[in-house]
């Protein structure tokens, strides 16, 4: 069996859906495997929730994010399982939305299952917190360059939290402030402002509290050295060194997610998107055009990849 080689991306917050992850467990042991071990981790039946639970409680922050990687995780080692020892000679790079990044980690075996699912639900209780402290919301400016899109965060008192894409710019900030944006966006001429569903003002200094919180149980983590090259949110780039991973984990609650560079600076032309939905595979067709990308969230993409990588 063999692959072309590619990068590995996982996604981010707003790709959970009741019944995600279900199928894997269902047909593929080593999924089974992780859905289970994110459950003893957690002292949670988190896996209840995902398969058949109530969509607004796997919304929560502290619910979705551990959710999402235990199914990013869960498709990466059925690959892992399947294609057998050519499968890891295969990935390039590995790199991850926001919480995709600790996805990206647990893959590069910097961190362990375990470990990332407990960081991860510590993280969304800390980012819960922060939102109750200080409110807010984000807002996607469609149609907007970089330039753009710093000037009406200068003027509106809000900030940059993500460069998806070309065209596509998520603002970060209070909601009286993110009113202002849609004023000036209109002004300029901007496609459309929309609102995102999310419960606060993430990627952002709204998020500090968080941070505060996190910085001392990841300074505290043992982060070992990456088995495959990392590409970071905060600084777009593979960081080799693992003593740098507490404090890049930490800046990144609160600083933009660099995506568009991140992905352009990786030179690739062959991505794997690894967990629910197909929301990162949209961006990076859009940032390197004719790239080669496929989504793997279910046993039917997982069945149909593994045939087309047989030689």
């Amino acid at each position: 069996m063999s692959m072309q080689k590619s990068v590995f991306i996982f996604p981010g917050q707003g790709t959970q859906y009741i019944g995600m992850g279900a199928d894997l467990a269902r047909d593929f042991a080593p999924a089974k495997e992780v859905f289970q071990e994110v459950d003893e981790a957690l002292q949670q039946n988190l896996s209840s929730l995902m398969f058949s639970g109530d969509i607004e409680e796997l919304t929560q922050t502290q619910n979705a994010q551990p959710a999402i990687m235990a199914v990013s995780m869960a498709v990466f080692r059925v690959l892992q399982k399947e294609i057998g020892p050519s499968f890891t000679k295969a990935i390039s790079a590995v790199a991850g939305h926001s919480l995709g990044e600790y996805s990206a980690l647990c893959a590069a075996k910097v961190l362990s299952l375990k470990d990332v699912a407990r960081l991860l639900k510590a993280r969304g209780m800390a980012m819960a917190r922060a939102c109750e402290n200080l409110p807010g919301g984000m807002v996607a400016l469609l149609g907007a360059n970089p330039q753009q899109a710093a000037d009406i965060a200068s003027r509106s008192e809000v900030y940059v939290a993500n460069d998806n894409a070309p065209g596509q710019i998520v603002l970060s900030g209070s909601k009286e402030h993110l009113e202002h944006t849609k004023i000036l966006a209109e002004q300029m001429g901007i496609k459309r402002c929309i609102n995102l569903p999310v419960m606060g003002a993430f990627h952002s200094p709204l998020m500090q509290r968080a941070a505060e919180e996190m910085s001392p149980l990841l300074a505290q983590v043992k982060f070992k050295q990456p088995t495959i090259p990392v590409y970071f949110n905060i600084t777009a780039r593979a960081e080799q060194n693992p003593q740098l991973y507490a404090d890049l984990l930490t800046k990144q609650i609160i600083g933009s997610v660099r995506w568009c560079e991140l992905i352009q600076n990786t030179q690739a032309s062959h991505f794997v998107e690894c967990g629910p939905g197909n929301v990162l595979a949209g961006l990076v067709r859009r940032i390197i055009s004719g790239t080669d990308v496929i989504s793997l969230g279910t046993s039917d993409d997982i069945h149909k990849f593994i045939e087309n990588s047989m030689s």
